[in-house]
């Protein structure tokens, strides 16, 4: 251990500079290794010193031509990534988890959670030169809280009462009840702070930020390009010369591109092909656990799935563990019809299996008095296997004397024409560090996003009120009680079959590096690796 503990801090000074290579090998061939070892070893740590230049090409399994640069109606992974480069927040969730400031540089509540206070950084400016102001702030909040705003954060900022700035750095935010997680609520991508133009966000749609990129070219749903932020406030980031990320819907195709070196780096990497992949000499693969999770959401507000039996009766008619198994391949575990993963606080692990179960499915399918074909509208824009999962699910319901109709959609324009528009069908959702933002992102009555329309329901109303408690609620116990309620209405009267928990999967060039630690609230780093990330 102690030979362990030296080799690492002898690399660590390699890469901080404070030795050369040749000291490297001497010292690690004084503690008993080998000269090849040594070599090697001085390699590996010369390769995890960030270096800046190139070009980095990403293709990602999203996008949609219908997608636009303002923030507040991002709604794939394409949108956000382009965010993320581009753009900055007042938080972020770091590669090992934890929330940090970012645009600022502080932050602390009041005791009552009610009064949050953000101190911004100095000397930052966006793209076009501007300083960052508490205005900029100000006026990007308030863009997303307007009356008339289409913001899918908007449901994030009910509680927000007012906003203001105290000097020249300062913003304070008055919410209407207390609520301890608001700091994890201002990273939500949506919320990158745009620049102010007299007093309001005059051109949403302008590309301009803070981020380590500037966008050169933008074609929604095809690409967008972008080169190095020579202005950019974060040390130790943002080292690619130029970044051009490719929307590639077509899992082959994307797969193709990396395998074949005309990208560095591909997203969504079907589990089906995963031994193939790590035969390439030239690639890695990247698993990571996180809080992806795959779902097929049944609208409330579109006939049949108001029903509750029916509802219930899709629900027990599912095989999930066949789901993973065939659809992931074993990389993700069954869902349970709750968003809430082992990773967040307060998972309730006293709720009822959902699993298939054929006698429950029958009885509540005849309770329902439902008859005829059901709808599922499925594209693997969704995800990679979406209709096959479909499929299986239409198989394992026959089996119960419950007829689904595959609706077999395009996947350009899947996110606007199908997802939260028809009645059934196949999505799937990055997750939230924290049950409040999660139910605040897709399951609360305010929000744009609440694909289910789970809203008027006794359950549902009963649900919102327990949001709202638990959100302010300090004493731990009593918080953990409220949460565990709310995971239990969800799953029994809610329209969300949460199938599969789903690890994120990625392959990537060699020639690529990164920090040890890769984060897990989005894929692809975070979905920052075009600033985490370099060319060993």
């Amino acid at each position: 251990m102690k030979k362990e503990n030296y080799l690492r801090h002898q690399a660590k000074r390699l890469t901080e500079g404070q030795i050369n290579r040749r000291r490297f090998i001497m010292s690690a061939l004084a503690t008993g290794v080998t000269l090849p070892t040594a070599m090697s070893l001085a390699t590996k740590a010369e390769a995890m010193t960030p270096k800046k230049g190139g070009l980095l090409r990403v293709a990602t399994g999203y996008g949609s031509t219908t997608d636009v640069l303002d923030p507040s109606t991002s709604e794939n992974g394409f949108s956000l990534n382009v965010i993320y480069s581009r753009g900055n927040h007042l938080t972020e969730v770091s590669n090992t988890g934890e929330l940090i400031g970012e645009l600022a540089e502080s932050f602390e509540p009041s005791s009552d959670a009610k009064t949050w206070v953000f101190n911004l950084r100095k000397g930052v400016e966006f793209h076009n030169g501007k300083s960052l102001t508490p205005e900029d702030v100000i006026a990007t909040f308030n863009y997303h809280r307007g009356e008339d705003s289409k913001s899918a954060a908007k449901g994030l900022l009910t509680a927000v009462t007012d906003i203001r700035k105290d000097g020249d750095n300062q913003v304070i935010f008055e919410l209407e009840t207390g609520n301890a997680d608001f700091a994890f609520i201002v990273s939500d991508y949506h919320l990158m702070i745009m620049p102010e133009d007299g007093g309001s966000i005059s051109d949403p749609n302008s590309g301009v930020g803070t981020g380590g990129y500037v966008l050169d070219a933008y074609e929604p749903g095809v690409r967008a390009k972008f080169t190095r932020n020579p202005n950019y406030w974060k040390e130790g980031r943002a080292h690619f010369d130029e970044y051009e990320l490719l929307s590639i819907l077509d899992t082959t195709a994307r797969q193709n591109a990396v395998m074949n070196g005309d990208v560095q780096y591909a997203d969504s990497i079907d589990p089906k092909t995963v031994a193939l992949m790590q035969r390439v000499p030239t690639l890695d693969i990247l698993e990571v656990t996180g809080t992806q999770h795959y779902t097929f959401p049944m609208r409330l507000n579109v006939e049949p799935f108001g029903n509750y039996d029916l509802r219930m009766a899709l629900k027990y008619s599912l095989k999930r563990q066949e789901l993973v198994d065939k659809i992931l391949l074993g990389h993700g575990a069954a869902g349970n019809d709750v968003p809430v993963s082992s990773a967040m606080p307060f998972l309730n692990t006293e709720l009822p299996v959902h699993e298939f179960n054929p006698e429950k499915a029958a009885e509540h399918y005849k309770k329902s008095g439902h008859s005829g074909p059901i709808q599922l509208s499925a594209a693997d824009a969704a995800f990679a296997g979406a209709v096959d999962a479909a499929q299986l699910i239409a198989a394992s319901a026959k089996e119960v004397g419950i007829d689904i109709e595959i609706v077999r959609e395009p996947n350009d324009g899947y996110w606007s024409n199908v997802w939260n528009k028809k009645g059934w069908s196949a999505c799937y959702w990055g997750g939230r560090p924290t049950q409040d933002w999660m139910y605040s992102a897709a399951y609360t009555a305010d929000t744009e996003w609440n694909d289910t329309a789970w809203k008027d329901t006794d359950a549902a109303m009963r649900f919102n009120q327990v949001v709202v408690e638990a959100r302010s609620e300090t004493d731990q116990g009593k918080r953990k009680d409220l949460y565990w309620e709310a995971q239990r209405l969800l799953q029994d009267d809610g329209g969300a079959i949460v199938a599969m928990w789903a690890n994120y999967i990625a392959a990537h060039s060699k020639d690529l590096a990164h920090d040890d630690a890769v984060a897990a609230n989005w894929e692809n780093d975070g979905n920052k690796l075009m600033e985490r990330w370099w060319f060993a």
